[in-house]
C-alpha cells in the first residue's frame, strides 16, 4: 500500500512561523506559489483549523475551533477541559488524516492569563508523530489565539 500524498499551498502566518515576515502565500525563487507536502501539509492544516473561528471561512461556516470562546475565562481546570473538548471536537470533525495521541491543556507557568493546549498526533498515512502547542490568551481580545512550536 502506498502512502497518501498530501500537498497544500504554503502559508506564512506570524502565529505559525516565528521568523515569518509578511503574511500570505509563500513564493518560490522563480515566483511560483510554494507548497508543503506530506506531514508539513497536515501540520499546517491542523494549525489553521485550531486558529480559525467557525463562521470565518467562506462556504464552510462550521469549519474551525471554538477556542476563541475561552477569552476572559478563568485559568482553571474547567477552562482547560473546555479547551480540550473544543480541540478534540474540531479535529474529529475536520481532520481525519490524524490520530490524536494526547491532548492536554493547562495554565501557562509564565503567565496566568494564558492557557497552553498541547496536541500530539500521528499522521495516519506516514505513521509519523508530531506535536503542536496553541496558546490561548484568556485575558486578551476575543478570538485571538497564537501557536508556537513546543519547547
Amino acid at each position: 500500500m502506498t502512502a497518501a500524498r498530501y500537498r497544500a499551498i504554503a502559508l506564512v502566518h506570524p502565529d505559525f512561523d516565528v521568523s515569518a515576515g509578511p503574511c500570505g502565500f509563500r513564493l518560490t525563487p522563480d515566483g511560483r506559489l510554494a507548497t508543503v507536502s506530506a506531514d508539513a501539509s497536515v501540520r499546517q492544516a491542523v494549525l489553521l483549523l485550531l486558529s480559525t473561528r467557525p463562521g470565518e471561512r467562506v462556504n464552510r461556516p462550521l469549519y474551525g475551533c471554538h477556542l476563541f470562546r475561552l477569552a476572559f475565562a478563568p485559568a482553571d481546570d474547567t477552562t482547560a477541559g473546555l479547551a480540550i473538548h473544543y480541540v478534540a471536537s474540531a479535529l474529529r470533525r475536520w481532520e481525519r488524516r490524524i490520530d490524536v495521541l494526547s491532548l492536554d491543556a493547562a495554565g501557562s507557568p509564565d503567565d496566568p492569563a494564558l492557557l497552553e493546549v498541547r496536541l500530539r498526533y500521528r499522521v495516519r498515512a506516514t505513521q509519523n508523530d508530531d506535536e503542536v502547542a496553541v496558546v490561548v490568551p484568556l485575558a486578551g481580545p476575543p478570538g485571538t489565539t497564537t501557536t508556537r512550536s513546543p519547547a
